[in-house]
């Protein structure tokens, strides 16, 4: 009988009996678990060795870009330009300082003053996301930049500005466009982006990042989300087809200069660099590091844990930057995405085992509530994918998270109504967009919590509902392994057990004993190519 354990491109293992137990992220701590003789473990690529040299990557981007002229021959005295950032949801986390924006923005303000431009504004592309605060906004541009322009040309978009925005135009599909004024009407917006996952970036940069409301109606819809085959594969995914001819009809009345990146999936360094080896590969004294950090937050609280979790940068290197017009950027960005990300697998599975973490795109500097926990499951997690998804369908998703019920007040306060008023009502998707999303969207309290404070749009809770729309469709169950309370995953429709083996017992017992298991070893980011 041939052995179990053996490795497919480095980046596959199957568990045989004399496996080390596997770490699985559960919230603000680890689980250290031995999963069932011939589990299926993907573990991410090792990283794509950074740019030696991460400021001439970009000014030979700007120099040399794609299916346009070269940035400095585009520049000339008296311009107005606006310069849009990707917000605080990328990278996750955060990465260590200087942020690659910085650096663009430096060789940007350097070009703008040596061709005499002054009239700049830079903007936080944050659709109905919550607006950065300062502090945040100085990390992610510098002390320097962000003393000269904050804060009356470095600020925050506001979609809820009726004069701040502007008409741009509709569709063949009658899908309405408004855009953030001054980004519409400058002689030339550039964008700066991050591409941490195939589906950032390209037309989806401006036309999601500086729109309003009833511009992304039209796209962060349940029927839409259904379409998506996955959200990690922007050829097969509706989101990314109604924001193409979004981003199109940016292109044909706006002059749009992208500047996007691609990061390695470097997320660990120095005392914390053992993480992200296999843990067949840990030394003793690795194993001694693992243990001891544990024991450090064994005895300490959620909130405790939560911000020093918080607290920890990645230690991302710049992999690619590319410039010029929107398409062909971003072609060859997502590219090296894949490159870096894409993992070759063969066959599906019956049982998926996810652990969720601390972070999501939705919770940075916050609580990941129960509603960014489903969004972290059946959103992202199931569709990390591209062909087929990695668990067969009716097939069962195992997630290890305590479920605390927690919420932030100051960034997730429509959160809080949804989660105990809507959901206990209706799950149901449709229902809830046609009976509901308009009454929270319109809420006067909510409007001014987004504009004058930092909570995300009344909105935004039906969105990451809807975003778990099509792993719901797809999944047989859902168990939350760990839940230390048995409501929240009631409220979402979950089973639940009191750890993984007992989860797996539950799995099996509705796909089957001989059920096959694969363990998505998040983080970093994998996208698995099933064949």
């Amino acid at each position: 009988m041939p052995q179990l354990r053996r490795k497919i491109d480095e980046a596959i293992v199957y568990i045989d009996t004399d496996s080390a137990p596997r770490i699985i992220p559960y919230g603000e701590d680890f689980w250290l678990e031995d999963l069932p003789v011939g589990t299926r473990v993907i573990y991410p690529k090792p990283p794509i060795q950074g740019l030696p040299n991460r400021e001439a990557a970009i000014r030979y981007a700007l120099n040399h870009p794609h299916d346009c002229d070269p940035l400095y021959a585009q520049l000339r005295p008296g311009m107005k330009i606006t310069v849009a950032l990707d917000d605080i949801s990328l990278p996750l986390p955060p990465m260590k300082t200087p942020d690659v924006r910085q650096t663009i923005l430096e060789i940007l303000l350097e070009m703008f003053e040596a061709n005499g431009i002054d009239d700049v504004h830079l903007i936080i592309a944050n659709s109905l996301h919550r607006k950065m605060t300062p502090d945040e906004m100085k990390r992610m541009v510098g002390p320097k930049i962000f003393k000269e322009f904050y804060p009356d040309r470095y600020y925050n978009h506001d979609a809820e500005w009726p004069e701040g925005m502007v008409y741009i135009g509709t569709t063949e599909h009658g899908e309405v466009l408004n855009i953030n004024r001054r980004a519409a009407e400058s002689d030339l917006l550039i964008y700066v982006n991050i591409n941490l996952v195939p589906m950032d970036g390209g037309h989806k940069s401006v036309a999601v990042g500086l729109c309003d409301y009833e511009s992304l109606r039209a796209h962060h819809e349940p029927q839409t989300i259904l379409d998506s085959h996955s959200y990690m594969d922007p050829a097969a995914s509706a989101l990314n087809t109604k924001c193409v001819r979004l981003g199109r009809l940016v292109d044909k009345h706006m002059n749009v200069f992208h500047i996007e990146t691609a990061l390695n999936n470097r997320m660990y360094d120095g005392p914390m660099s053992f993480m992200a080896k296999k843990e067949d590969d840990f030394t003793a004294t690795d194993r001694a590091k693992f243990e001891a950090m544990r024991f450090a937050l064994k005895n300490l609280p959620w909130a405790a844990r939560r911000k020093i979790f918080h607290s920890v940068p990645a230690a991302y290197e710049l992999i690619a930057c590319h410039a010029g017009k929107t398409e062909p950027t971003h072609d060859r960005i997502l590219a090296k995405c894949f490159e870096q990300y894409a993992i070759p697998v063969k066959g599906q599975a019956d049982i998926m085992i996810c652990g969720i973490p601390h972070i999501s795109p939705y919770n940075v500097n916050s609580i990941l509530n129960p509603l960014l926990v489903q969004v972290m499951g059946l959103g992202y997690f199931f569709n990390m994918f591209r062909y087929k998804p990695i668990l067969k369908k009716g097939g069962v998703l195992i997630l290890c998270h305590p479920c605390y019920d927690e919420f932030d007040h100051e960034h997730h306060p429509s959160y809080i109504e949804f989660f105990h008023r809507l959901l206990p009502e209706t799950r149901d998707a449709f229902r809830l967009r046609h009976k509901y999303e308009r009454e929270f969207a319109s809420n006067p309290s909510y409007i001014q919590m987004y504009r004058r404070g930092n909570a995300y749009h009344g909105a935004h809770p039906f969105f990451m509902w809807y975003w778990g729309e099509n792993g719901r469709a797809h999944v047989g169950k859902v168990i939350v392994a760990g839940a230390e309370n048995a409501h929240v995953p009631q409220i979402l429709g979950w089973e639940r057990a009191d750890n993984l083996q007992e989860a797996i017992a539950m799995a099996k017992g509705y796909v089957g004993r001989s059920a096959e298991i694969t363990m998505l070893h998040q983080p970093s980011i994998i996208i698995a190519d099933v064949e």
